[in-house]
């Protein structure tokens, strides 16, 4: 019986070698596909497994226990404070960039910036969650500071996350505040750049940094280290840059 139950366990432990869990920032989950497989040509035998979501929920999942062994953020302030409780072991450092961008599934005219939010036709409004989703905060922000917030803000929509935003933006409102690397998906390609979208003045809004940390789970995984490595790495800046981030 006990070489029965010792083979279980071996069996059971070869499922999941080289394989690292992450924990993705739904902005990303249009360039992670991409990422993945430039990993995958030097690292063959590593699975990454991903899961999306706002940064706000990945990170209470985090600090709930969830087996991430390495964070994704859309931003700096959730793997700083993951950093300061010492659930992980990097300091956080900025992976990319990102940008808001409108978008609408009808044409639009953009030539009045953020007002255009104001326009009688646009009757609804997709925003992420700020509360959860950086993208989502910067949005708010952007009207704000664009003095429009006040006048519009009841014509708002809250989605869960960015990747939920950009779905309601082209079905279930008339625009939409969205991270601009979602219109580089391959999907986005029949919607165009300043008939469905354009991006948001930046000097609306602070710089969305996003930031890396590997977690406790993953501090003595040579795999988890390895594909933090080349988060940073110069191949992957190209793969970010091709999805419309700026990249330090």
């Amino acid at each position: 019986m006990k070489k029965i139950i010792i083979g279980s366990l071996v069996c059971v432990a070869s499922l999941y070698a080289g394989s690292i869990n992450i924990a993705v920032a739904a902005n990303v989950s249009y360039a992670i596909d991409t990422l993945k497989e430039e990993f995958k040509k030097s690292n063959p035998n590593t699975e990454v497994r991903v899961t999306l979501g706002s940064s706000g929920k990945l990170t209470a999942q985090i600090k709930h226990g969830a087996p991430y062994q390495l964070f994704m953020s859309a931003n700096m302030k959730y793997p700083e404070a993951l950093y300061a409780d010492k659930i992980a072991v990097t300091k956080p450092v900025i992976y990319a960039q990102g940008s808001l961008a409108y978008l609408s599934n009808k044409k639009q005219n953009f030539n009045s910036g953020i007002n255009i939010v104001k326009n009688p036709n646009i009757e609804k409004i997709a925003v992420a969650n700020p509360k959860t989703a950086p993208y989502g905060k910067a949005a708010v922000e952007a009207m704000k500071n664009g003095g429009v917030y006040k006048d519009v803000k009841y014509k708002l929509v809250y989605a869960e996350s960015i990747s939920q935003t950009v779905s309601y933006a082209v079905t279930a409102t008339d625009i939409g505040f969205v991270a601009k690397s979602s219109l580089y998906s391959p999907k986005m390609k029949h919607f165009k750049e300043g008939i469905n979208w354009t991006d948001v003045d930046a000097k609306l809004y602070t710089p969305i940094n996003q930031g890396i940390v590997v977690l406790k789970e993953g501090k003595k995984n040579q795999e988890v280290l390895a594909f933090y490595d080349f988060i940073l790495s110069q191949k992957a800046k190209e793969i970010l840059r091709k999805f419309g981030y700026l990249v330090p």
